[in-house]
């Protein structure tokens, strides 16, 4: 039986009872009594710590927040990866490595698939814009027709490395209209819609693989910059879209933001690490060395390995003798050494060259800027030119081992950058784990684009040894005058924190399950989790899709929930951040009730007396409204210069002048 753990205080169970009858974006006021009984006290123990193990039944812990739904993935995409989300409309649009499903979620409790579509590649990023969808393919077996039979030759007509292209004006029957081949592949993507330009969009493409052969597409270079110029390492490329016609979508540039840049300082195995290697090696397991660092042959890659070994020998897996296995042992290193060639002697003492790639470019074009998670650094780009970005910063850490992807505040003074230790497919959440690897890092942001880091924070709950777990794909909730972020960790589940001061971030929800397996790491948990128009939606890598909404709590009154859920997206982007913008409503102007009172920025009395203003202003209409909302606001002004004050003075007037 699948045990769900729903974590309730002590002492607000009617207070929450009341809370969660009422419509998420119900306007009704919460006085301060209410809130007094919401606890800030984390629940203990930790109940993600232990859960029991299941594909489909696994135990789950959450807190803070109510699971509206979780829906199976259709059976072709069963089994498969789930990857990234974006969202249009009513609908949510799940990449998966097989292909694109998209869900309507008018009804989060209820969601219906309205379209799969079967076109196999890595990792198939989605973006929308418009009636346009666009698709990343980075993978060696993606096809140009969507063929499920993949592409084996080394050099072929057939592969698709880069963004396909969607018309899906029927959203129902997408019509595949153009692609865009790129020498390294899309492993994601960013769109950029320019606010001074409303005839095209842009993507910027984040490619990680090997540089495909010439004879394949013309004019990719392997050779490094300082042997061939054109080279197609150090750069990343940018594809200019017509919206009138985007069949003729094309790469207008490719500026190399990675120029002058050192390889950057690196950190070894972890406490945790150490102990896992020395008990693979007393069971008899595979320990390789690769980049530099012991490590444990993962399943996939012994099977890659040890199956044309034996072939060289004449047998099987299920022929295979112990003979055979002593003789891959000791013949491993060399197959190791031969397929991951170690790093070259250097002739002279100077740095080796930095990252070659990105792996994630966040586009804020409304602050003209990105932040690019780029391996071993953290860039800060001016992109106020779409098609001539340029670095303005980059940072590197040797806490930090491969910086995966960016989040800004939403008046753009902050960012913090998450680091996808171990390539998300391993457990890097464990006791023995430092808390500053696999973490995010943050820095406030100056308008010169300088980055001044100020702290770490990483997922509180301990993860076993099966989950893969590290920081991943997440996105800001418009909480009003609050950094309030949801963020996924693969199998460390889902979290909520809050970042304003970031020197103490605090979580304050989560959601989590089991690992898919008891005995070995399956492939599961959230890859990517945003919040869009009120929902928080997960894309559960095995699982299917996840759907969420907050709960009050000492942390979040009812009112900033139902103000963040005031602010409203016609589409979303993970990698195009939106600049977020409250309508004057009474959930705003009470939210900043509530903040001030969290804060004690008002006294006792002013909060309580501001509150029955706002109630009694609310119940009236007319001049009678008007003249109580334009005194509440005169007696505000004088009462404090308190910059939240004055928020909440501005939202009265503009709620008076209505």
């Amino acid at each position: 039986m699948n045990r769900l753990w729903v974590v309730v205080f002590a002492g607000s169970l009617l207070g929450l009872s009341a809370c969660s009858t009422k419509p998420m974006m119900s306007d009704s006021p919460m006085n301060a009594s209410s809130m007094a009984n919401l606890s800030t006290t984390p629940p203990s123990p930790d109940p993600r710590i232990g859960l029991g193990a299941g594909l489909f039944d696994a135990e789950e812990a959450i807190w803070n927040m109510n699971m509206l739904s979780t829906s199976k993935p259709p059976e072709a995409f069963i089994g498969v990866t789930n990857s990234d989300l974006a969202f249009k409309g009513n609908y949510a649009f799940q990449g998966n490595y097989n292909g694109v499903q998209v869900w309507d979620i008018s009804n989060p409790k209820q969601p219906t698939l309205t379209m799969e579509y079967v076109c196999p590649a890595s990792q198939s990023d989605v973006s929308v814009y418009d009636n346009l969808m666009f698709v990343s393919g980075e993978g060696l077996t993606g096809r140009l027709d969507c063929g499920s039979q993949g592409v084996s030759e080394a050099v072929s007509q057939e592969r698709l490395r880069g963004i396909r292209i969607f018309d899906i004006t029927n959203i129902k029957e997408p019509k595949y209209i153009a692609n865009v081949q790129t020498c390294r592949g899309s492993h994601t993507h960013s769109v950029l819609k320019d606010p001074k330009d409303d005839e095209n969009i842009y993507i910027y493409i984040s490619g990680s693989s090997s540089v495909r052969s010439e004879e394949e597409v013309p004019g990719c270079i392997s050779a490094p910059p300082s042997e061939d110029p054109n080279s197609a390492l150090f750069r990343i490329e940018i594809i200019k879209v017509p919206l009138a016609d985007p069949t003729k979508a094309a790469i207008v540039s490719a500026p190399r933001i990675f120029e002058g840049l050192v390889a950057p300082p690196e950190h070894g195995a972890s406490p945790a690490d150490l102990i896992e290697i020395q008990e693979a090696k007393a069971r008899g397991e595979f320990v390789v060395e690769l980049f530099g660092q012991e490590r444990v042959l993962p399943g996939r890659m012994l099977g890659q390995i040890f199956g044309p070994f034996l072939e060289g020998r004449g047998r099987t897996l299920e022929t295979a003798t112990a003979a055979d296995s002593a003789a891959f042992r000791e013949a491993l290193p060399g197959i190791i050494a031969q397929q991951f060639p170690p790093r070259p002697a250097r002739e002279d003492a100077s740095p080796r060259p930095g990252p070659t790639q990105c792996h994630d470019i966040t586009l804020y074009p409304e602050i003209g800027r990105a932040g690019g998670a780029c391996g071993g650094y953290g860039l800060m780009l001016d992109i106020t030119d779409p098609a001539n970005p340029y670095r303005m910063d980059a940072v590197a850490d040797s806490n930090f081992s491969y910086w995966h992807s960016a989040t800004f505040s939403n008046d753009g003074t902050k960012v913090l950058f998450t680091d996808e230790w171990g390539g998300g497919g391993q457990p890097k959440c464990r006791v023995g784990d430092p808390k500053e690897w696999g973490a995010n890092a943050y820095f406030a942001l100056a308008p010169d684009g300088k980055m001044d880091f100020k702290g770490y924070w990483k997922l509180p709950a301990p993860q076993s040894s099966v989950e893969n777990c590290v920081a991943h794909n997440g996105s800001l909730i418009p909480i009003p005058d609050r950094e309030i972020m949801v963020q996924s960790w693969y199998q460390g589940g889902i979290s909520v924190f809050d970042w304003t001061d970031m020197e103490n971030v605090i979580e304050i929800a989560f959601h989590d399950r089991g690992p898919v397996a008891a005995d070995h790491q399956g492939n599961g948990g959230s890859w990517s989790v945003y919040w869009y128009n009120g929902l928080i939606v997960s894309s559960e890598i095995s699982r299917g899709l996840d759907i969420f909404e907050l709960k009050p709590s000492g942390f979040l009154s009812e009112n900033e929930i139902a103000a963040a859920n005031s602010v409203k997206l016609s589409y979303l982007n993970a990698q195009g951040q939106p600049t977020y913008v409250w309508p004057n409503t009474f959930a705003l102007a009470r939210a900043y009730v509530d903040q001030l009172e969290r804060s004690k920025g008002l006294s006792a009395s002013q909060i309580e007396a501001t509150r029955r203003s706002l109630a009694t202003a609310e119940k009236s209409s007319g001049s009678a409204k008007s003249s109580a909302l334009s005194a509440l606001a005169t007696e505000l002004g004088k009462s404090s210069s308190n910059a939240k004050v004055k928020k909440l003075v501005d939202v009265v007037k503009g709620l008076g002048s209505m």
